[in-house]
């Protein structure tokens, strides 16, 4: 009987050392599994944080890009007022005057590339623009070996209120160049 009773005891604590056993490996593994659990859900938080950082910084950066470009607008709008109000003032010195119409006549010229073209301008300027078209004339001469043949269109004047400029036209109006001081500011404020 003593020999059976012994023989139960090591079998029921072989049985309690490897329940045991069994339970610290289970218990291991839940940890083992709830740790990377944590690990896990710490490192999503973290990831959504970092994002909703870089998030924050890009609107910032683009409030500030924004703000600049106001500015920036701004600052020409003004420029552009100015300018404006100043373009009256371009056609008081003559001989600069002169040589801006006659430039402006060149560059109309070659735009065109026609050997008749019509000139429109202000009636005040009308003698300006005949001593202009005579200089524009000789330099696009020596450029292409041919004059251009540019009437002074009085019946169809450019308005007196304008600043001045040339609006030079070829294939009866059908091509033309605006190269008023208006258009050449409203060119640059295009861009």
């Amino acid at each position: 009987v003593a020999f059976i009773k012994q023989e139960a005891l090591e079998k029921a604590r072989e049985l309690k050392v490897k329940a045991d056993e069994e339970f610290n490996i289970e218990k291991a593994k839940i940890v083992r599994q709830e740790t990377v659990a944590i690990e896990a859900f710490y490192q999503k938080k973290h990831k959504q944080a970092e994002v909703q950082r870089k998030i924050a910084q890009s609107n910032h950066i683009n409030k500030c890009r924004l703000k600049v470009l106001q500015a920036r607008q701004q600052v020409l709008s003004e420029l552009l007022g100015e300018a404006k109000s100043q373009l009256v003032n371009i056609s008081g010195d003559r001989s600069k005057y002169e040589g801006l119409l006659k430039d402006l006549l060149l560059q109309g010229f070659y735009q065109l590339m026609e050997k008749e073209v019509k000139v429109n301008c202000r009636a005040k300027d009308v003698d300006a623009v005949r001593k202009a078209v005579e200089q524009a004339n000789e330099v696009y001469g020596k450029e292409f070996g041919y004059k251009v043949n540019a009437v002074i269109d009085e019946a169809n004047p450019l308005p007196e209120a304008g600043a001045g400029g040339v609006v030079v036209g070829a294939h009866e109006g059908r091509i033309r160049v605006s190269n008023t001081m208006e258009s050449r500011l409203d060119l640059l404020s295009e861009h």
